[in-house]
């Protein structure tokens, strides 16, 4: 089968099921190759992009890649065929106003609620860029900066200029930003634990029906093929007790130098400390006790962002408050938390 090749700036929509090459040039340099494909391949479900990616029939420079691998000027990224013809239609996402912690003419940081995806597919219709998107019909460019899971709330940027996105995202990768969550985990954290430092690979839990599975992370030896270092500093904020519970449960303050799937996740549930309400990584039965508590969802809340600003360089730190839902969970509120560094 013949194939196209084609350099995407961007790249005219195309419907025929054949083979194509695009080429990336500087403008998609740092893009996530989801989002390169869910841009270029308007008209495909979501969903069956996710599906192609995770198969191995997406490949840049004739290599498997992961969703959330980074492009760069000069890839070539095979996409098998696809048809749109088919696609059900869609209800566009309802707008929504989200709460503004800092806006400028580069980019916009918000303060995420629980219990919404930042962007649609995987099943969902729509997150929080489209509803954003939604609410401000005139932006000519809203794209995430990073993301966070669902049920994690918190500081979420979103650049309004190509040129914010890739300096932002070019911060991310050089591990230049500091990025700090607040998190509440099964028992005593030991004092001296500061450091978590374990490679992390990606695999999918099979369904009982066969299906491709749900995608997990696992910490493996540094030696595994699909190993991705991963850091996790840790510090102390405050021994907590739910409820009369006499198990103990701690508060931590948890930044990570690299921003891989799960991390945070995954790093603590394998030092025996899982996130309160870790539906994935956590104990099922301890859940259920602190769902009797109050608790409804994971507490893990993304507390601070530094980063400097892609236009002047100034150093932008940015903190969102503890949400009324875990802070009400804490002895004395938020009163707990040290003041900003």
């Amino acid at each position: 089968m013949n194939q196209d090749i084609i350099d995407v700036k961007p790249a005219p929509r195309h419907s025929a099921a054949q083979v194509r090459l695009l080429a990336v040039d500087e403008a998609f340099a740092g893009q996530r190759l989801d989002n390169f494909l869910l841009r270029e391949l308007k008209g495909v479900p979501k969903t069956h992009v996710y599906r192609m990616i995770r198969q191995g029939q997406v490949r840049i420079n004739k290599g498997r890649a992961h969703a959330d691998t980074r492009l760069t000027a000069g890839d070539m990224v095979r996409v098998p065929p696809v048809r749109t013809a088919q696609e059900p239609a869609v209800a566009p996402a309802p707008a929504r106003a989200f709460e503004i912690l800092y806006e400028d003419d580069a980019l916009i940081a918000l303060n995420k609620p629980a219990g919404v995806a930042v962007h649609g597919g995987s099943g969902l219709a729509f997150g929080v860029i489209e509803q954003l998107r939604a609410a401000r019909p005139a932006a000519r460019f809203l794209e995430l900066v990073h993301r966070l899971d669902r049920e994690t709330s918190g500081v979420l940027l979103v650049a309004k200029k190509r040129s914010a996105l890739t300096a932002l995202q070019k911060q991310l990768r050089e591990r230049t930003t500091g990025k700090t969550y607040l998190a509440l985990v099964e028992g005593a954290w030991p004092t001296h634990r500061k450091v978590l430092d374990a490679p992390l690979a990606r695999y999918l839990v099979p369904t009982p029906q066969g299906g491709e599975g749900e995608r997990r992370v696992r910490v493996v030896e540094p030696g595994h093929p699909d190993a991705m270092r991963a850091v996790t500093l840790v510090r102390i904020l405050a021994p907590v007790h739910l409820c009369g519970d006499t198990a103990p449960m701690t508060l931590l303050a948890v930044t990570i130098k690299t921003g891989r799937t799960h991390q945070i996740r995954v790093h603590l549930a394998s030092a025996g400390h899982p996130i309160a309400g870790d539906d994935k990584y956590g104990r099922f039965e301890h859940n259920r006790a602190l769902h009797k508590c109050g608790l409804k969802r994971m507490f893990l809340h993304a507390w601070r962002l530094r980063f400097a600003h892609p236009g002047d360089g100034r150093e932008v730190v940015l903190q969102a408050e503890l949400p009324g839902d875990l802070a009400r969970l804490l002895p004395a509120g938020a009163s707990v938390l040290p003041a900003e560094q």
